[in-house]
């Protein structure tokens, strides 16, 4: 299937329906395989991350022509190529603009972005916070590997402070972004965190982003075994990761570790901190509420640039008017108020001025 936008026209309708037709017909990953020559560096976070989304799609139901991937650049920006939807490789940073306007004037599409920490928060920053606050229909995959892997290892706007790369020889003195904070703080209605190498986690993640109606973020923790290698290590060894990875599910209480060593999210006045879980009473541990901005934020700052706490899943997952629905409801509206519009009246707009001639100096 071609990978230009040469969409087929199949009768959008305007306002708050959801449009996307499904498909009855069994499809499997092979039938989201395309044709092109995975080129990614060996061991590469990247392909855990695509075998997972072909797994996932035929999962939706929804046809392959319908599905639509949008990336930006650098590694993960590959990911187009190697679906075999409708997709388009844009250009840096500009991914969430161009699926922005897709997802609006397209309601029968499954609008999806994929980029990478480089691409998304640097020079795309701009263009991602606003996609977030107007909760266009359309779901965004943020490969997060802390480090420019496509230019060669120069440092990333999520690299750590103190990062030694080619660009920071003497190490980062930047403080890096969150992602997840980055995210709530601009309104996003659904957020989301997974690890590359998790499958089960990054398929629920996935799959509830995909039911969510908004701009839905994941952030993926990524492997980049060239120029940033096991930067996230801490959360797959056996021996650490039990004592670090904080899963999330809604309405469950907040508790992590090994069995014989359990640990419980709880309230610290504004903030939230880890304890054993047998030194609290029950009811004092956290119970995850989706629906709750506050809590969001909160468990996205429970750890920071050490990874010491991190946590994974659904963050936040809220209901809100999307920005294509409310823009083509608008349309709508100004066509029943006027069947018939006058152009030139329209052009011409509520103001007009007449100019006299009369000389001025």
């Amino acid at each position: 299937m071609s990978t230009d936008l040469g969409l087929p026209s199949l009768g959008a309708g305007a306002g708050g329906l959801d449009l996307v037709p499904t498909t009855d017909a069994k499809q499997t990953a092979k039938d989201y395989t395309s044709d092109q020559e995975v080129r990614w560096c060996p061991g590469c976070g990247d392909y855990a991350v695509l075998a997972a989304v072909r797994q996932f799609l035929p999962t939706l139901g929804i046809k392959r022509e319908n599905t639509v991937f949008i990336s930006g650049i650098g590694c993960s920006s590959r990911f187009p190529y190697y679906l075999n939807t409708y997709g388009m490789h844009s250009i840096h940073g500009r991914a969430p603009t161009i699926a922005t306007g897709l997802a609006t004037s397209r309601p029968d599409l499954s609008v999806w972005v994929v980029t990478g920490d480089g691409d998304a928060l640097s020079i795309g920053g701009n263009h991602l916070i606003h996609a977030l606050r107007r909760n266009v229909n359309l779901k965004i995959l943020l490969f997060n590997n802390r480090i420019y892997g496509l230019t060669k290892g120069q440092y990333s706007p999520t690299s750590e402070v103190g990062k030694v790369t080619k660009s920071t020889p003497m190490g980062s003195v930047d403080h890096p972004f969150n992602p997840v904070s980055l995210a709530l703080g601009a309104e996003a209605t659904f957020v989301g965190r997974a690890l590359d190498s998790d499958r089960k986690g990054l398929t629920e993640v996935l799959g509830a982003a995909a039911a969510h109606r908004g701009t839905a973020l994941v952030e993926i923790f990524q492997d980049c075994p060239i120029f940033n290698d096991g930067s996230f290590d801490l959360l797959r060894k056996p021996e650490t990761k039990d004592q670090r990875l904080v899963p999330v599910r809604d309405d469950e209480p907040i508790v992590f570790g090994p069995e014989n060593e359990r640990y419980a999210v709880v309230q610290d006045g504004l903030r939230l901190k880890v304890v054993s879980a047998d030194s609290v009473a029950p009811e004092q541990i956290v119970t995850h509420d989706a629906s709750n901005h506050e809590l969001a934020f909160a468990l996205s700052r429970l750890s920071d640039q050490d990874l010491t706490h991190t946590v994974t899943g659904i963050f936040r997952n809220v209901d809100r008017t999307t920005y294509d629905d409310a823009a083509r409801a608008q349309v709508q509206q100004a066509k029943d108020r006027n069947p018939t519009p006058d152009l030139q009246a329209l052009l011409d707009g509520r103001d007009t001025w007449t100019i006299t001639g009369q000389e001025t100096r």
